[in-house]
């Protein structure tokens, strides 16, 4: 039987004293004897991503060999080698590293105690929401949530996993390349630093078949879109400063955006791959105004496993974890760890679908998920990824 590794990063992981709803570790093997290769092709062909040379020497910059990064070096997490900079970001594709076993041992959280009671009487928190039971998405999720898959990484701990949405670029109208998920998806917080091998899959199991013939299956039935990896990415400063996986520290700013790029260059960007992308609504009603919101994703604690998407919908009531820091959303929801990151959509200022935030924390026991009202500093990490790329 293999072992689960304890889990380190809040939903990811959570020990947050309200707890996660995030992603876990993979099994014993996890990582540990892949072989993989680095693409050597330019963009757009058909045999792999060439890797840039402002990539290269920033490696070489913070003392890192590309072959050897390659070969098995990012496996090595001593702290004084774990870039935590919100500029040190760094993520070689790696092609083949995500293969479909890999994928699906990285879907083991295992979920540590919290307090129950913490952040009860901090602000304006509503009443506890009663649960409300995640119902299977539609498959195939290509024609159900189009914009909706996992994200995939790892940490000191192994293998791990969040959800995540593509959403609209305005700099790059119906050709977007940019990914939201939690910010403890991709980085660490207060202890840590940035993960590596971060890659996202759209509509991972599109079928939506079971664990048990998803076993051995080939990679284009787990990844019918690709295989995806962030050439860059960025958090809030709130997150890489205070987030860590106990007491929800940094949760109301735990958000995070990617910039993508396929593994198997195709020429076409992710939105025109998936056919869809979701605005983000940095200017949501206040959340006693919101009728109702959606979330989704792929939560893998008992009873689920991770292989299958779910939703939630209700209507949000108010979570403070301290008086100084941004009301949560909170919905009534049992999706478990794994759906981290996953988007909560609702009506815009148009009145059409948008994504008002994601999946950050929840309770030790399913029940509730919580999840940041984006605002100012989401619309700034958002705008400064879409201007990295113009």
């Amino acid at each position: 039987m293999r072992p689960n590794r304890p889990v380190t990063a809040i939903l990811c992981a959570a020990a947050l004293a309200l707890t996660a709803a995030a992603c876990g570790p993979g099994d014993g093997e996890a990582g540990g004897d892949a072989k993989p290769t680095v693409a050597a092709s330019l963009p757009g062909g058909t045999d792999g991503v060439k890797i840039p040379d402002r990539l290269k020497e920033k490696l070489k910059d913070h003392g890192f060999d590309l072959e050897k990064w390659k070969g098995g070096e990012w496996k090595n997490w001593k702290k004084e080698d774990w870039l935590r900079e919100a500029g040190d970001y760094i993520n070689p594709i790696i092609e083949g590293l995500w293969d479909p076993d890999r994928m699906r041992d990285a879907e083991q959280p295992q979920r540590p105690a919290v307090d129950p009671d913490a952040g009860k009487d901090q602000g304006v928190t509503d009443p506890t929401p009663a649960p409300v039971s995640a119902k299977p998405a539609g498959a195939p999720y290509h024609q159900s949530v189009p914009e909706s898959g996992k994200v995939f990484f790892d940490g000191p701990e192994g293998s791990m996993v969040c959800s995540a949405t593509v959403v609209k670029d305005p700099a790059h109208p119906g050709k977007s390349n940019m990914v939201w998920t939690a910010g403890h998806c991709v980085h660490a917080g207060k202890s840590g630093g940035w993960y590596r091998n971060i890659a996202f899959v759209p509509s991972y199991n599109n079928a939506g078949k079971p664990a048990a013939q998803l076993k051995g299956a080939p990679r284009e039935q787990v990844a019918p879109y690709g295989v995806w990896w962030s050439d860059w990415a960025q958090t809030s400063d709130q997150w890489i400063s205070t987030g860590g996986p106990t007491g929800g520290a940094g949760a109301p700013y735990d958000f995070a955006v990617l910039h993508v790029t396929p593994e198997k260059g195709s020429g076409k960007s992710l939105e025109e791959t998936v056919g869809s992308a979701l605005p983000v609504e940095f200017s949501a009603p206040a959340v006693p105004k919101v009728a109702a919101i959606t979330a989704t994703g792929y939560p893998a604690a008992a009873p689920f496993d991770g292989q299958k998407a779910y939703q939630c919908t209700d209507k949000p009531g108010r979570l403070s974890l301290s008086a100084n820091d941004p009301v949560m959303y909170r919905i009534g929801c049992t999706m478990t760890g794994g759906s981290s990151g996953g988007g909560w959509v609702a009506a815009g200022a148009d009145g059409k679908p948008a994504l008002v935030s994601n999946t950050s924390i929840g309770p030790a026991k399913a029940g509730w998920l919580a999840g940041p009202r984006l605002g100012p500093e989401a619309k700034g990490v958002f705008e400064a990824v879409s201007g990295k790329f113009k």
